[in-house]
């Protein structure tokens, strides 16, 4: 999955404005395409096989992990549980 690569920001020129941060619509093109590219080569099942923790150790590591970054979160997005009214 290779990419061109980027002009310097501070060498675009105006014709081609970068909007950074959240807005970096070009990284998100890439990342879109990448992961489009990625489910159509039939490799996700494999992946998936490939993540699954190899022994007990890391299992308890990986949820150690999880709990660590649910720790800091603001909670799930309501939006994502199944049924979920989406209109707003």
């Amino acid at each position: 999955m290779k990419h061109e690569k980027t002009q310097n920001p501070a060498n675009a020129s105006k014709s081609h404005p970068r909007v950074q941060g959240e807005g970096d619509y070009e990284a998100a093109r890439h990342y879109r395409k990448d992961v489009e590219e990625f489910v159509e080569s039939g490799k996700v099942d494999e992946a998936m096989r490939n993540a699954a923790p190899r022994n007990d150790e890391e299992a308890r590591q990986m949820e150690k992990a999880e709990k660590a970054g649910k720790a800091r979160s603001k909670g799930e997005d309501p939006a994502l549980r199944k049924g979920a009214d989406t209109k707003h």
